[in-house]
Order: structure tokens, then C-alpha cells, then sequence
């Protein structure tokens, strides 16, 4: 089911038929450096197949494909807050390397975005993106995302304590 698209870019529902190019794409060590440790690596089948399962139990759906002419390229997220966070969401994504540089991340971006505001009961949406990833940070910008601060020495990834920028953009 798709939930948002424009002419070249689709949020959709995650397929199992997703779960070879999910797993192509999220084995790469220049996508996994980027992401959460909770986010595996080495990244299997077995990891995208769990992920989907999990997913499709979901309700309401967070986690959702971003297609590229039709075809899978990467995942976005929304993680709802709660209590005092609650109207508040925190985004993620990632693009498969194939298809870096071909603004389809700004476009997924926009599209979520949109598609947060209008259907959950939010006013703010929010990205921590750690201080060597440049390009998260340019589509950040492009998308109308606000710096809002630099939390020093906040996380470490593979043993480097590093700092997190975090973004914000509001209804």
C-alpha cells in the first residue's frame, strides 16, 4: 500500500519481496556506519526478514519502503514519542549506494514529512545525524530541517566518541 508518492518516488508499505534488496543494501558498511548500532552488520537475509515481520505487526505502520521508479531503494521511518514526547516524531532513513546522489532521499524526506504532519496528531519531527554525515545534514537542510544543536561527545560508534547534530522541522 503506498502512503505517499510523487512522479519518481514512493513511501510504501515494506513487501517481503523486499528482503533481498534490503538485505544488499543494508550490508554495506557506507550505509551501516551512518545508522544505529541496533541496525546490524553484517546485515543477512534473516536480519531483513525479521525487520519485515516486525514491521508488518506494526500498528499504525512507521516503517515503511521508499521506491525509486518502482523499484525498492531504501527504508524511512517515524518513531512516535511518548509521554511529555508525544507529539513529537523522530525520523530515519537510508538509500541503497546504488542510488545516492539522485536526490531521492530529499524527495522521501519531503514525502514523509507531509504525510507525518497530516496523519498523526504531531507538531514536530526531529533527526539526530552523527557529525561526519555531511550529506544527512545537506538533505536535512534542503527539506526545510532546522539545526537546532550539537550535543557534544553524545554517542560513540565503532569505539569514536562523536557528536550528534540534531535537526528539527515544525508545523
Amino acid at each position: 500500500m503506498y502512503i505517499a508518492k510523487n512522479s519518481n518516488v514512493a513511501i510504501r508499505e515494506l513487501e517481503y519481496s523486499d528482503i533481498a534488496k534490503l538485505a544488499e543494501y543494508a550490508d554495506n558498511k557506507k550505509v551501516s556506519i551512518n545508522l544505529r548500532d541496533l541496525f546490524p552488520h553484517p546485515y543477512t537475509t534473516d536480519d531483513a526478514k525479521q525487520f519485515i515481520d516486525m514491521v508488518k505487526g506494526q500498528t499504525p505502520k512507521t516503517f515503511f519502503a521508499i521506491e525509486y521508479n518502482g523499484e525498492y531503494v531504501g527504508n524511512i521511518s517515524l518513531s512516535l514519542g511518548s509521554d511529555v514526547y508525544r507529539m513529537s516524531a523522530e525520523i530515519g532513513y537510508f538509500i541503497g549506494e546504488p542510488f545516492w546522489n539522485r536526490g531521492i532521499t530529499t524527495m522521501a524526506i519531503d514525502l514523509i514529512t507531509d504525510y507525518a504532519f497530516r496523519t498523526f496528531d504531531i507538531v514536530r519531527i526531529h533527526a539526530g545525524v552523527f557529525e561526519f554525515n555531511k550529506s544527512s545534514q545537506r538533505v536535512l537542510e534542503k527539506c526545510g530541517f532546522n539545526k537546532e544543536g550539537i550535543f557534544k561527545k553524545s554517542v560513540i560508534k565503532e569505539g569514536k566518541i562523536y557528536d550528534e547534530i540534531r535537526y528539527a522541522k515544525t508545523i
